[in-house]
Order: C-alpha cells, then sequence, then structure tokens
C-alpha cells in the first residue's frame, strides 16, 4: 500500500477510503431485487453511485505554472449525496451572513416521539410539515407572549439519529429578541435565556397532536391497512391520548457566542446528510461497519457493523419527498420582508459599526469556493485552467468483485482500497 500511496497528492490522502457509493455499486442492484422501492430512492442510489465518475462526464483541468493535469468528474447534486454538499453549503452560508444582527442566538431542538414514526413512513411529508407548523407556531407565539414580538427563526429538518434510525427532529436558531409589530421597538430577552423549554415542550406537543388529529378527520392519514392505529377513530383517539401523556423533548442549548460561531453551526448543519463518508469504516461483501457517538454513554464513538442491506434501508429512510424544502426561515426571516425587517433592526438596534464588524467576522470564517477549487494541488503556485470536455460515458460505473472507490483507477489515480 506504501508504494501505491506514495505519489498520492495531501488532498487525495485526506478523502475517505470509503463511500456510501460504495455501498450501493456493490450492494445496490441486490437491494433492488429484493425490496419494492419508490422512485425518489431509487433515483437517489442512482445518483449518489454515479457521482464524480465517468458515467456523468467531466473535464480536464490544465495548470497554467506546471503543465499539471487534473481529471474532474461531475457531481450529482443529490442533496442526499455526502460528496455534493460542500459547495452547496458555503453558497447558503455567504448568502445568511446578510441576516445576521449584533444580538445572541439561540439554538433550540424540538423532537419528535419514536411512537410516531410507523405513521410517519406512510405520510413522511404531510407529518414533517406538521412538525414545522407546530414548532414555528411555538416558537412565534412565545416570542409575542414574552417578547412582544416577532423574532427571526431558521429551522433545519434533520431525520435520523447516530446509528441512521429514525429520529426526526428541527434544529432551530432563534433571535435573542424580537421586533414588534410596529416595527417601532426591538425587545431583546434576557441574557443567556431564551424561553422556558418546558412549556416549549407542553405547547409544541398539544399543537402537533391537534394538527394530527385534524389530519385524521379528514382522511388526510394513510397507512390504515398497516398502521393499527388508523384502523379505526378509537383507536386513532387512544394512541393520540398515549401521545400527550409522553414528554416530548425539546432542548435548549447554550446560545451562541458571536457571529462565527453561527456560521460554523449553519456550516456544519444545513446541508449534512444521515452519514458522511468520513464515518465509514469497512465496506464488506456482506456487512457496512461505520463509526457512531453514543451520547448515553458521554459521548463515546464506537463502531457499528450492519449487514449492507439493512445499511442501505436504514439510509434510504431519510430520503426526503421531492422538492420537500427542509431548511425553513419565520418572523423578521421569512422570503418576502426579510431584507425590510433586517434592515429596520439594524436601525433600531443603533449598532451600524457593530454589525460591520460582525458580517467581517463572519465573511472570514468561510473560505471562497473558487480560491479552494482553482489552486494547482502539484506546484501549489499555478492556476488549474479548464481545456477539454469529457462526454458522459454510456451505462452504469462497473461493480467488479471489490468495491469501487470513486477514485479508483476507473475514475482516477487514487488507491481503490479492496474490501475486508
Amino acid at each position: 500500500m506504501s508504494s501505491t500511496t506514495a505519489s498520492l497528492s495531501p488532498e487525495q490522502l485526506r478523502r475517505p477510503h470509503f463511500e456510501v457509493a460504495d455501498v450501493f455499486r456493490l450492494h445496490g442492484a441486490s437491494y433492488r431485487k429484493t425490496h419494492r422501492l419508490p422512485v425518489p430512492q431509487l433515483e437517489v442510489m442512482s445518483a449518489i453511485a454515479r457521482c464524480r465518475t465517468a458515467a456523468l462526464g467531466g473535464h480536464v483541468d490544465e495548470c497554467d505554472a506546471c503543465g499539471h493535469q487534473r481529471i474532474s468528474y461531475n457531481s450529482c447534486r443529490n442533496r442526499h449525496c455526502p460528496k455534493c454538499q460542500a459547495s452547496a453549503r458555503r453558497k447558503w452560508v455567504e448568502a445568511q451572513q446578510q441576516a445576521l444582527l449584533p444580538i445572541e442566538y439561540f439554538h433550540v431542538v424540538f423532537t419528535l416521539p419514536d411512537s410516531l414514526n410507523a405513521l410517519l413512513r406512510w405520510n413522511q411529508r404531510l407529518l414533517l410539515n406538521l412538525l414545522f407548523k407546530a414548532v414555528s407556531e411555538t416558537l412565534l407565539e412565545f416570542a409575542e407572549r414574552h417578547l412582544g414580538g416577532e423574532p427571526g427563526i431558521t429551522a433545519v429538518l434533520h431525520t435520523w439519529g447516530q446509528t441512521l434510525i429514525e429520529h426526526p427532529h428541527l434544529h432551530c436558531i432563534v433571535t435573542g429578541g424580537a421586533l414588534a409589530k410596529n416595527e417601532h421597538r426591538w425587545t431583546s430577552c434576557a441574557r443567556g435565556y431564551l424561553f422556558p423549554v418546558r412549556a416549549l415542550a407542553q405547547v409544541f406537543r398539544g399543537k402537533y397532536c391537534d394538527s394530527l388529529r385534524h389530519a385524521f378527520d379528514h382522511g388526510r392519514l394513510l397507512g390504515a391497512e398497516s398502521v393499527s392505529v388508523l384502523a379505526s377513530r378509537e383507536n386513532f383517539l387512544r394512541y393520540l391520548h398515549e401521545l400527550k401523556q409522553r414528554a416530548w423533548v425539546v432542548y435548549a442549548k447554550r446560545p451562541f457566542a458571536g457571529p462565527k460561531q453561527i456560521i460554523e453551526y449553519l456550516g456544519r448543519y444545513t446541508h449534512r446528510v444521515a452519514i458522511s463518508n468520513q464515518r465509514l469504516v469497512a465496506v464488506a461483501q456482506k456487512t457496512v461497519s461505520f463509526r457512531w457517538r453514543d451520547y448515553r454513554a458521554e459521548g463515546q464513538v464506537k463502531v457499528m457493523t450492519l449487514a449492507a442491506h439493512e445499511f442501505i434501508r436504514r439510509f434510504l429512510l431519510h430520503v426526503l419527498p421531492p422538492e420537500f424544502v427542509r431548511i425553513r426561515h419565520y418572523g423578521i426571516l421569512a422570503n418576502g420582508r426579510r431584507k425590510a425587517k433586517l434592515a429596520r433592526c439594524r436601525e433600531l438596534l443603533a449598532s451600524r459599526a457593530e454589525v460591520s464588524c460582525q458580517a467581517a467576522a463572519a465573511a472570514s470564517a468561510v473560505q471562497p469556493i473558487e480560491e479552494k477549487s482553482m489552486a494547482c494541488e502539484h506546484c501549489g503556485v499555478g492556476r488549474m485552467q479548464r481545456r477539454t470536455e469529457l462526454p458522459p460515458t454510456c451505462g452504469p460505473p462497473p461493480t467488479t468483485g471489490r468495491v469501487m472507490s470513486v477514485h479508483s483507477p476507473y475514475l482516477s489515480e487514487r488507491f481503490s482500497p479492496t474490501i475486508s
């Protein structure tokens, strides 16, 4: 292995040895033969398997100083692909920098109980939309009650836990203050404290359960033939009563220290997928192993090994419906009135100099995409210039008896690990 990797660049050596794409190339065909999958899941599997391979085409870049050439294959740009989120994340975060205010920001997490998972598999779009609705209404009502105005809220949906099981929850970034309805006053919350968490959880639970009952009464819940709680109204009301008796989890994290922390948080969470390639430990003929963090054991990092088909099943649980929006803004950050309301907030906060300083600090937290991608990794002096376009190849990437890495000889010169 040492002789094979000796000529690799530092960037290539940092790349993960195993990828979700490897799992789909090795086990995807057999999984599709034994499972009936909806079109969105089939499209995700195909996109990830083809991402940055000759199957999607690409181009050849050449350094204008040393003549070094680099083949770059096109990305699939699927939002569930672990390799396609970096550039999308940077662009999105850069756009959000303009919305920062010189105030405290809070991080609040709202989680649905696991007893809703069976119902959610049949009604994913509906139940996740109800989650956004219940959370946003809860936060807006508390802001009106405690602060007398409208806050800014950014909500990001995650549907997974560390072991890829279903764990739908919303990460919310909330401004530490609110703009009055007449827009004549900005009211800041107490330092280090936003809203009472237990009260948030109770109102959130009530709103969600009421929306769920309304959906049932209007025949919008699917899966009656498979989900017993939908068999009759009596069963559903009993199920709803049990939901209301449970303590729903709302967790408030420590407030952000400043705009750089907010940007770093957004960069980590907004475009995250169910599992990153860096967490994969091994891809074998029948199993997939990956690292996970056990928060019940003080965050200890462990390794879990699953049957390959079970890994694929868990990954596909988190494929969202087509065109489903997983990052949403509310209050003063809502689309259509965001620019004017933020300008008014800055006027009321009367700290233009502080705002500009914070914007500069936030901008330094994100590297420009162009600068990172165009430098020559061979000489470090020249710039890579596009020379030749490579058309897409016919057919899917090959799946031989070993794992095909996206950096294998079929795609580039990087060492391709064999399976264990």
